[in-house]
């Protein structure tokens, strides 16, 4: 166990000798773009109106004090991303960090988990929007979600460069979707007041802040994403600075892209309106622009969704590769490619994994079970930076940032943890008790083959 711990500094290129590394092709443009891709995602569309139910006109400022509170976790993962640049840095950091195999192999699993949750819901959404526009039963959106699936572990297979460009059209898209609502509804800004909060028993005054803090913990999970970019650090070109300078440029063009967004969309319809359509940003358009044919908005509805599908592929892929050469997961795992220097036996695996997640159909509470799973692992990550940061010896990357504000982050981290457990659905927190407890068995029943394995090597 000691041994296993005590991890270099400097990754460990699986191009050493004559095994074949990753390709660094990613730059600061690209990293910005995935990030943002990953974070826009397609659930902001269902999110706004959610929001809007609970803050009302003031959504929009629900949006700012989530970018603050996301931001502190951010902003860690920027700096642990400039001191250790390594693909599967989430798993890597926690051991390095807390000293424990353990609490590394609890780490990857879990945001592996969410990625592979979020890549068989978003295969599903995407089949279920193109059967709209194609016709036919559940049957046929069954094929389409394979056949979806199939084109993206061919596309991630492909190469990182290809992945990444892409990332970076659907991304352009996606957003371009997000700022055709604030064109069109523009001319509407000025026309309602954008601090009316629901009715309350007392003054609005007095309950505003309130409301604004309970929406601000639903509006959080709309910058979930930006931990994604940690894992592909070893296909980056200088990734001390190309990790930051993406992440940050990332959670600022999304934040301004939400915050005018729901500017937008209250103006154009009262919040109760807004609240209760079924996708809010499309009640939007058909007001704001009656004009614009409803097939533009699924189409973009699409490339929003296969790309959020697209980063969480990438991300498990590069997660398992990077675990397996901690020797957390089997060594095979960690093979690239010798000509597409792609992980693809990790990348194939995560496929047979995925595959019957997305057949099964709805795994809703599955995957909000994985975002509770995230909040812990941000809250160890940023817990991790703190312990860094005051151990002696231990390297400075490019980007540091004031002890207190990976403590804050830890802190809001635990506090929407406590939120999401005490709050609604019982069955969200009980499956994640459950997969934390999976976790925990694979690890037992794992460790002691790879003692066994090392101690052969």
């Amino acid at each position: 166990m000691t041994g296993r711990s005590a991890l270099s500094d400097a990754p460990q290129d699986a191009g050493a000798g004559s095994r074949p590394a990753l390709h660094r092709t990613i730059g600061p443009f690209q990293m910005a773009l995935y990030g943002l891709g990953s974070m826009l995602g397609s659930g902001v569309y269902g999110l706004m109106g959610q929001a809007a139910g609970q803050v009302g006109n003031a959504v929009w400022l629900a949006f700012l004090v989530a970018l603050v509170a996301a931001l502190l976790t951010a902003l860690s993962y920027a700096s642990l991303g400039s001191r250790y640049p390594r693909a599967g840095g989430a798993a890597y950091i926690s051991e390095r960090a807390y000293r424990s195999p353990l609490i590394g192999f609890v780490v990857g699993l879990a945001v592996a988990c969410s990625s592979l949750t979020s890549v068989a819901t978003q295969s599903r959404v995407f089949a279920a929007n193109l059967a709209t526009l194609t016709g036919g039963g559940e049957a046929i959106v069954t094929w389409l979600a394979l056949g979806f699936l199939l084109l993206l572990t061919g596309l991630v297979l492909r190469g990182i460069r290809e992945s990444m460009w892409v990332n970076v059209l659907c991304t352009c898209i996606e957003a371009a979707g997000l700022l055709l609502v604030v064109a069109v509804g523009i001319s509407y800004w000025g026309s309602v007041d954008l601090f009316e909060t629901p009715p309350a028993g007392e003054a609005a005054s007095d309950v505003m802040m309130l409301l604004v803090l309970q929406g601000s913990v639903l509006t959080f999970f709309a910058f979930i994403g930006f931990e994604d970019t940690l894992n592909v650090a070893e296909e980056c070109r200088d990734p001390q600075r190309t990790i930051p300078v993406g992440l940050i440029a990332a959670m600022a063009m999304a934040a301004v892209i939400y915050v005018a967004v729901a500017i937008t969309a209250v103006s154009v319809l009262p919040w109760r309106e807004l609240a209760a359509a079924p996708g809010p940003l499309t009640a939007v358009m058909e007001r704001a622009a009656p004009w614009l044919p409803p097939i533009v908005y699924t189409a973009i509805t699409l490339f929003a969704v296969a790309n959020t599908a697209l980063v969480n592929y990438v991300t498990a892929s590069r997660l398992a590769y990077g675990m397996s050469h901690q020797g957390l997961l089997p060594a095979w795992l960690g093979r690239v490619h010798a000509t597409r220097r792609t992980p693809h036996l990790a990348i194939v695996a995560l496929f047979v994994v995925v595959t019957p997640l997305a057949l099964i159909g709805t795994i809703g509470q599955l995957a909000a079970a994985t975002v509770l799973l995230l909040l812990l692992v941000f809250a160890l990550m940023n817990g991790a930076l703190v312990l860094l940061k005051n151990r002696p010896g231990e390297p400075h990357g490019r980007f540091e940032i004031p002890l207190v504000l990976p403590i804050l982050g830890s802190l809001v981290c635990a506090g929407l943890v406590i939120v999401r457990v005490t709050t609604g659905d019982w069955r969200a927190p009980a499956l994640a008790g459950g997969m934390l407890a999976g976790i925990l068995l694979l690890y037992a029943l794992f460790r002691p083959k790879a003692d066994r394995l090392s101690a052969n090597a």
